[in-house]
Parts: C-alpha cells; sequence; structure tokens
C-alpha cells in the first residue's frame, strides 16, 4: 500500500485528536492536568487504561512471542488479575484517605523527605524506560513502513510523534486522556478483532478449528509445569501480581488517571473491571498470535533454526524475509493482507501507540513538578505555576527522544521481554519502600533510604548475572522483581529506629 496514503490517514487520525483535546481542555489549570479536578467518568476512566495498559508493545510483541512462548503469557495476565485486586482495596483505599496528588506523598508522610524523593525519582526513571521502549517499538514500525520509503530520517519520526503528543496534552493533561485514550483504546480493539476475523475468513477456519490447527503447532499451551523453568506457573502469576502492583498500583501515571475518579468505591470499581477486561483482551491478542503464525504458513513461511556465534536462533521465514517475533504482526498485515487491512492496522497501531506515551509524559511532568520541585509548596502565582508545568513538559519530551535514540542502537528483537526484565529492576526498590510503609510500623532513618533504593538494584542484578551459580537449575525470571523488593524491605528494616 502506498506510504503517502497510510502516512495521510495518521495526519487524519491525529487532527481527531486534536480536535478532542480542543473540545476537553477549555478552562483547565494545574488541577486538571494533575487529576483532572477529581471528577472522571470511572468507566471512561476504566476503558481508556486498556490503552495504557497494553500500549503498542502487546499490540505488536504479545502476537509476536506465540511463535516462541506459545499462550504462556496468560500465566502473568491471571497474575495481573490478583494484582488489580491487590490495589483496589489495598492501596486505593490509602491515597483517597490521604487525599495525595502524587501518590509518593504517602512516603513523605509515612517515612520523611529522602524517601519520598526517592519514591519519585524511582518512578521518573523507572517509567521514562518503560514508556519510551514502547514509544520505540512503534515508531520503528512506523519507520520501516512507512517513512524509510518516502526518505525520512529515523530521529524526525521521533520527533514529529512527540510533537503531536505535546501538542494535545499541553494544556489539559489529565482531564484530555481520560477522553483521548477511550478514543484510541477503542481504535485499537477495533482493529484486533477486524484484523482477528479477517484472517478466520481466509483461512476458512472457525474459532474451533482454529483452536485445534493451534494445538496442533503447540501454539495453545498455557501453563509450565517444571519447576526449574524461569516460566514456571506459580512464577509467572506471582510476577505478574507484583508487576502490576508495582506497574499500576506504586506508579503515578497510573494512579492520577484513578484518583481522578470522585469516590473512592468507583475507583475501585474502574480497577477491578480493568482487571477483567485486560485479562480477556490479552487473550485475544495471543489467540491472534496463533492466527498469524497460520496464516504465514498458508502464505509459504516456515520456521528454521541458524546458529549465530554460537547461539541458536529460531526464525519465521517468509520469502526469505525473517518475520519471527515482533515482525510478523506488521509484515502480515502490511504486505500480506489487503489494502483496507493495512489501513485498519496502521490505525491501531498509533492507538496503541498514544495512550502510553501520552500518560507517562503527562505523569512524569507531575511527579517532577509536584515531588522532586515541590511547585505545589512554592509561593508563586497560578500563572508562573502553569509556566513551570509546561516547561517541564517540554523537558520530559526531550528526554523521550534521548531514550527512543538509545532503543534504537539496542534494537531488541522482542520488547515485551525486555520491558518485563527492567521493571524487574527499576520497580523492585518501590514495592520494598510501600510494602515496608504499610505492613510495618517502624520509622526509619530516611538520610540513609536512597542509598538502599541504588543497593537493592545492583545486588538483584549480580544475583540475576550468576544465578546459575548460586540457584543452579532453579532459573530465575520475572520474579527478579519480588526479590529485589524483598532486599529493598530488608535493607529498609536493617536501617529502622530502635
Amino acid at each position: 500500500m502506498s506510504p503517502i496514503i497510510l502516512l495521510s490517514i495518521i495526519i487524519v487520525y491525529f487532527a481527531l485528536l486534536l480536535w478532542v483535546a480542543y473540545k476537553t481542555g477549555k478552562g483547565s489549570d494545574n488541577e486538571s492536568f494533575f487529576i483532572g479536578n477529581r471528577k472522571s467518568n470511572w468507566m471512561l476512566v476504566a476503558f481508556g487504561m486498556i490503552g495504557t495498559s497494553l500500549s503498542g508493545v502487546t499490540f505488536v510483541s504479545v502476537p509476536g512471542a506465540v511463535g516462541k512462548d506459545s499462550f504462556a503469557y496468560l500465566q502473568i495476565t491471571l497474575g495481573y488479575l490478583i494484582g488489580y485486586i491487590v490495589v483496589s482495596y489495598v492501596l486505593l483505599p490509602l491515597y483517597y484517605r490521604l487525599k495525595l496528588t502524587s501518590i509518593y506523598g504517602y512516603l513523605q508522610q509515612r517515612m520523611g523527605q529522602l524517601s519520598y524523593k526517592s519514591g519519585a525519582w524511582i518512578f521518573i526513571v523507572s517509567r521514562l524506560v518503560g514508556a519510551t521502549a514502547r514509544l520505540y517499538l512503534v515508531v520503528n514500525i512506523l519507520q520501516v513502513t512507512i517513512l524509510d520509503s518516502l526518505g525520512v530520517p529515523f530521529i524526525v519520526t521521533t520527533l514529529i510523534i512527540l510533537a503531536m503528543i505535546i501538542l494535545y496534552t499541553y494544556e489539559g493533561g489529565v482531564k484530555t486522556i481520560v477522553w483521548t485514550d477511550t478514543l484510541q483504546t477503542s481504535c485499537m480493539l477495533l482493529g484486533l478483532i477486524i484484523c482477528t476475523v479477517y484472517m478466520l475468513n481466509h483461512l476458512d477456519l472457525s474459532v474451533g478449528q482454529s483452536l485445534t490447527a493451534m494445538s496442533n503447532k503447540g501454539y495453545t499451551k498455557i501453563f509450565e509445569m517444571d519447576f526449574n523453568s524461569p516460566g514456571f506457573f506459580i512464577k509467572q502469576i506471582l510476577a505478574g501480581a507484583f508487576i502490576t502492583i508495582t506497574m499500576t498500583g506504586i506508579d503515578q501515571e497510573m494512579m492520577q488517571k484513578s484518583l481522578s475518579v470522585t469516590r473512592l468505591k468507583d475507583s475501585q470499581k474502574n480497577m477491578v473491571t480493568l482487571g477483567f477486561i485486560l485479562l480477556g483482551v490479552i487473550s485475544l491478542f495471543l489467540y491472534m498470535g496463533g492466527l498469524l503464525y497460520l496464516f504465514g504458513e498458508n502464505q509459504g513461511a516456515h520456521f528454521t533454526e541458524v546458529i549465530n556465534d554460537g547461539v541458536a536462533k529460531k526464525e519465521f521465514l517468509l520469502n526469505g524475509k525473517d518475520i519471527f517475533g515482533d515482525k510478523i504482526f506488521p509484515e502480515v498485515a502490511l504486505n500480506h493482507m489487503p489494502p483496507f487491512i493495512s489501513i485498519i492496522f496502521i490505525i491501531a497501531l498509533i492507538s496503541a501507540l498514544f495512550p502510553s506515551a501520552d500518560g507517562a509524559m503527562t505523569a512524569l511532568t507531575s511527579s517532577l513538578c509536584i515531588d522532586i520541585f515541590g511547585m505545589k509548596e512554592k509561593p508563586w502565582d497560578p500563572k508562573k505555576k502553569e509556566k513551570f508545568r509546561k516547561n517541564i513538559h517540554l523537558v520530559v519530551a526531550l528526554s523521550f527522544l534521548i531514550m527512543v535514540v538509545i532503543f534504537k542502537i539496542i534494537n531488541d528483537n522482542s520488547m515485551i521481554g525486555l520491558i518485563l526484565k527492567m521493571a524487574g529492576f527499576t520497580y523492585g526498590p518501590l514495592l520494598g519502600l510501600f510494602a515496608f510503609g504499610i505492613f510495618t510500623k517502624y520509622k526509619v532513618e530516611d538520610r540513609l533510604v536512597p542509598y538502599v533504593c541504588i543497593a537493592a538494584p545492583i545486588i538483584s542484578y549480580f544475583i540475576d548475572k550468576y544465578q546459575s551459580t548460586i540457584s543452579g537449575d532453579f532459573k530465575i525470571g520475572l520474579e527478579l522483581l519480588i526479590i529485589n523488593g524483598l532486599l529493598t524491605f530488608f535493607g529498609l528494616w536493617l536501617i529502622r529506629k530502635k
């Protein structure tokens, strides 16, 4: 399909986002930007948060991973559901009781100023890394499929997309994002369903027949029963629960949307509803992943294994081109399906891109303004505060640009695995800080907390690196997040006040 047509569709879609932002951002102030004046509808927030939770990585990487891991990602998703229930009934009541704008204000009240700053900085680093990894994946797909053929450099593509996000979040913040995320999630899910229905019709299979075909290929395996494997089902479910608790429950981006809902009870309904919807949506993504590999084989693709530097690497070759992993959905949708499916794929892809990037940019701006620079306490007039917040927003956008370029250099083949791995290192200290604050009554030596938060990820890194020496056949996977949190918890216990 013509790159010019695809680019025109992106421009029209963005114009629609700008119109929504204009309508919803009228009369916005800093309170609207940070928490939507606590007047957001819980159903809109729940639906829009699907897009934020999934992102372009889920849209491309989860279906692509079926060729390697089958439906094993569903184990983590079951853990996600448990995590959402914990967030609803443990963390949300705490945040509402304290009337927090930034959730890290809890650490200030419970432990002290440096604990508060440490929590905020951990969130900033964690969310910056995670959001830009997701952003890179989608930007790179748009670059390879559309903009390379038009001679547009990667750096220019990234700048344009970041400028788009700045334009529609600059004024309204959370107040606007609640509505734009709803639009984007609708487009993403519609794209997922249409692509799935098309492949079923093309392969002339019913849902039952397609599942039988996937089962024959080994794609439908969910539970890993080998205790020593990193994918052992109990480890994966536990990891999924703790990933949700950290990446949602103690993450400013996700919580500022939930805190924009007026009543605690509605916010809890939003969170539990989100957990059940995600379970269904990710199941559909995995099902589509199995269909993509069946469709690829129908088009003449086949699996092969190559040895690079003594390491075996799996490939899925279609017309001599490796489309394994993250590459399969873009390649099949854009080059082996009708033009209308290509258009739907691009709309769904950019719909998956924006919710995770816009929310992260807004949340990072909020955390820097409130937690790091203490803007609320400064004796500035509203105009000066608004100007300061907008300048910080631009600084955050610049940091996004730098990180996307770094990920371009790394160029990992499966971004979902990379993101979850990095979360184990970056979110662990936050998990330990909140767990210590909630489940113990000890005070800590506040000045020593930053050292604990730095030491725990470093120790976790060496545990991961030398795990074969430490634990033998037992392989540590995503539960590294739990280990990191426990190390932080133990470190805080060591520096507790007698």
